[in-house]
């Protein structure tokens, strides 16, 4: 299969690629990459589109601090642009990074509470979108788009509303807290430290689990499909059940299997 990676340069894109034994073609506006192009420019990007049989979309502004301006250039305007040029290079099918701020106040109205073991909350695919920014909406708009060219051109569409995947140096569910320790946000063992981790112990998405959703979403037999990727973390509250029936997807971390840092 010869696949297309957008946003092959960022955290999502380099797990994806460290964690599969196969190649990509990779378009990115920086960086090192067989294509150079933003996918805000159309004519730009389409010619690495011709003879692919897949696509993996993950370019764009990936921040829930997204101006209007930047989610419609960067997300929704540039998601609309691959997927045009899916559909005129006759690419089979897309994979595209969704967010789980596509359903983002459902954590806002919970929180942080939500954070806790044993929390009842769990959402699914079938759950009314609550976006909780400019970026979730911009990420709800291009699983819509998806939605059209699956109904109107027959191409196959599965969005990924992805939880926190990092860094290899920050794969773990302490990532974000030991971040904000490095950037003077917070100190180790303060409550602010304390409720980053207990909140990445449920959306976290380890890198190779992120690989292993992202190969499952290549090889399955589905027309369109909406999947949380998380990992198999005991206080998530996205269901990923979905996504082991739709998909095989068989996750292999959990973060309350960690107790500390490495």
């Amino acid at each position: 299969m010869d696949v297309l990676m957008t946003g092959a340069n960022g955290t999502v894109g380099t797990a994806i690629a460290d964690g599969l034994d196969r190649g990509f073609a990779t378009l990115d506006a920086a960086g090192e990459a067989d294509y150079h192009a933003d996918v805000a420019d159309y004519e730009a990007i389409r010619p690495a589109f011709e003879g692919r049989d897949a696509v993996v979309h993950l370019a764009g502004y990936a921040s829930t601090d997204a101006t209007w301006e930047e989610a419609l250039t960067n997300n929704v305007v540039g998601t609309a642009n691959v997927l045009r040029a899916a559909d005129d290079a006759g690419v089979d099918r897309v994979v595209f990074a969704s967010s789980n701020h596509v359903v983002g106040m459902y954590e806002a109205d919970h929180a942080p509470e939500l954070y806790e073991p044993g929390y009842d909350l769990l959402i699914d695919h079938t759950d009314p979108i609550r976006p909780d920014s400019h970026y979730g909406a911009s990420k709800a708009c291009g699983e819509a788009f998806g939605r059209q060219y699956t109904e109107n051109h027959g191409i196959r569409f599965l969005a990924l509303r992805i939880g926190t995947v990092n860094d290899p140096g920050y794969d773990h569910p302490y990532g974000d807290a030991e971040l904000g320790v490095e950037r003077g946000e917070w100190e180790r063992g303060s409550e602010a430290y304390d409720r980053q981790v207990a909140r990445m112990k449920g959306t976290w998405l380890s890198r190779r689990d992120c690989a292993s959703l992202v190969e499952r979403c290549l090889s399955a037999d589905r027309r369109f499909e909406v999947l949380y990727g998380v990992s198999d973390n005991e206080r998530r509250w996205f269901d990923i059940d979905h996504a082991r029936a739709a998909v095989g997807y068989d996750p292999r971390d959990d973060g309350e299997e960690w107790d500390e840092p490495p």
